[in-house]
């Protein structure tokens, strides 16, 4: 039987929305040395869904993303990167087999992936009604999930590791104040590797998108590292791959 929510949520998508395209996003954030994604647990359900939504008439779809992603986490200052449209059939119609055949969800959607880098501290998640939590989840291992969310999520997490290679990644994971040692482990967590130390650092200095600060980090057993910040117009040139 289908819940009232789905059925009202049907009604206004076939009022509001354009049909058969869809939007999901991946949304990674780095804590405690640890990348995470952010999912939804569906009611009723053991499985995670990626935060997801559908394109309205009067929009566009970067618009769209951005959007979506702001209900789900509060976040409006976020990386977002279009990383791949994903079509297979019976990608989203499987999961919805047994409901009637003019419910919205049931329909053939395409989606549009998108790649999403936040700071933690910037997101407040936010469940939607077919949801019980929505919370940071660890992208190693990826728990069960549904659809082709999956293989979403894995083929985001490809494009991170590949543009990281060659474009700079931080700006929206890491606090504004770093050390060299804290960007290093986000490259690690990125790529599920150790790097090593006097290669990863020079690397990172000969991009020269970082300014250092007359302050340490205070607190170790060591000496204290040096603090850091990017500098956002190189960042910006840097991202847009003019000088990489």
């Amino acid at each position: 039987m289908i819940i009232q929510e789905l059925k009202d949520a049907s009604a206004a998508h076939w009022r509001n929305s354009i049909p058969h395209i869809s939007i999901d996003s991946v949304v990674f954030g780095f804590l405690n040395n640890q990348l995470n994604v952010l999912l939804l647990k569906i009611k009723k359900d053991d499985n995670w869904i990626l935060p997801g939504g559908y394109l309205q008439k009067d929009e566009a779809v970067d618009d769209a993303a951005k959007r979506i992603l702001y209900e789900r986490s509060g976040a409006d200052k976020i990386f977002l990167n279009n990383f791949g449209v994903f079509g297979n059939l019976n990608r989203s119609e499987e999961y919805f087999k047994d409901y009637p055949d003019d419910l919205w969800h049931k329909q053939r959607f395409i989606t549009i992936g998108y790649y999403a880098l936040v700071d933690h501290t910037q997101v407040n998640p936010q469940p939607d009604i077919f949801s019980d939590r929505c919370e940071w989840v660890p992208v190693d291992p990826i728990p069960e999930m549904v659809m082709d969310h999956e293989i979403i999520l894995k083929k985001a997490l490809d494009t991170l590791r590949e543009h990281i290679s060659h474009k700079p990644i931080g700006y929206s994971l890491l606090p504004e104040t770093f050390t060299l040692p804290e960007l290093q482990a986000l490259y690690e967590a990125i790529l599920g590797e150790k790097l090593n130390r006097g290669n990863f650092y020079r690397k990172i200095m000969r991009y020269d998108i970082l300014i250092k600060l007359d302050e340490q980090r205070k607190g170790g057993a060591y000496k204290s590292p040096n603090l850091y910040k990017f500098d956002e117009e190189k960042y910006k040139i840097a991202l847009s791959g003019l000088n990489w």
